[in-house]
Parts: C-alpha cells; structure tokens; sequence
C-alpha cells in the first residue's frame, strides 16, 4: 500500500487463504468436545454464476470432478451453490472437496464470484450450526439458524469461543451475515 493510498484511507483487500480450509477437520474436533455439535458431511459453495462458455466449461468440469456427491441449487438471492455430501466421519474429504471447488473457480479468474463456503454441524437436540468461511475476508464465523429467521445468538458465540485459536475468526461480527436457506443447512 503506498502513502496515497494511506493518505485518502484506502485499504488493500484481504487476500482470501483457501488453505485455512484445510484447519476445519481439527476445528471440528475442538467444536464437537466444547458444544457435542458434529459434521454432517455436508458442505458447499456459494458463488455468483457467470455467462460464457469458460465459465459453462470448468463448472461441468467441477460437477464431473465431484460426480455424484455434488448437487446444485440456487438461492433466492441468485448465488449458485455446489451441495458437496460425504460421510459424517469424512470431513477431511469433504473439506479437500470444497477446496478444489473453490481453487478451480479462483485459478480460473473467477475468484470475485465466490461468496462463502460452508460446512455443516449438527447435534442430538437438532441444533444446526455451520461454520461459514468468508472468501473476501479469508475468515470463518459460525451461523447457527432457528426456526424462521432467527438465529441462535448463544451458540454462535459458545462455537466462536470454542473455535478461536482454531480458525481465523471474523471479528466484525456485522459480517456474520445470516445464510438463510443456505442448501445442506
């Protein structure tokens, strides 16, 4: 960053780091013992669609890459989302899924597409929480939703303290947006 940019208050964007992904498998022990919230062995990735044919090319190539465990869908907001499903006890998988999702989009120069990635927890009371990364940030933060748009306030900040030291958490907590309807949820 030069003077300038110092001077009129600039600030270089935060450069996403995909390989903190690779932290969620032992976060997901760490979150587990604190809260009793386990994978379900779902996770997915949310991104803007683009037009063309290079854009049309890789994601056939993602879809073929993941095969069957890959659903797509689309949410009321127009992000597209990659549905990964894999074994509750195969996170490391499910995680190394997610990032080769993510790093075709990047590599290909569709990184300011991607929105978030996120894995999913769960727990005998039926509490649902997912641990969201945020591309543009390259942080994490827990979403835990309720029963139409409320959240879980309590579990959300029970998960961050359990995951801090764990995964770079975000912070600003007016950027734990809410991923309503996220699929795999």
């Amino acid at each position: 960053m030069s003077w300038l940019d110092v001077i009129l208050g600039r600030t270089k964007p935060v450069q996403p780091d995909l390989d903190a992904l690779f932290a969620l498998p032992s976060a997901a022990v760490t979150l587990q013992a604190a809260t009793g919230l386990a994978p379900t062995g779902v996770g997915s990735v949310s991104y803007r669609a683009a037009e063309g044919g290079a854009f049309a090319t890789l994601h056939g190539d993602v879809k073929a890459l993941l095969g069957e465990r890959v659903e797509e869908s689309e949410d009321v907001y127009g992000y597209s989302w990659l549905v990964v499903r894999r074994a509750p006890d195969a996170l490391s998988d499910l995680v190394t899924e997610l990032h080769a999702v993510n790093s075709s989009l990047e590599d290909a120069g569709f990184g300011p597409s991607l929105l978030c990635s996120l894995v999913s927890f769960t727990d005998a009371q039926g509490r649902r929480l997912a641990i969201v990364y945020l591309y543009k940030r390259g942080t994490f933060y827990p979403f835990a939703p309720l029963g139409g748009q409320l959240r879980d306030n309590a579990l959300e900040l029970q998960a961050r303290g359990a995951l801090t030291g764990e995964l770079k958490i975000e912070e600003d907590l007016s950027r734990w947006f809410p991923v309503w309807g996220a699929p795999g949820l």
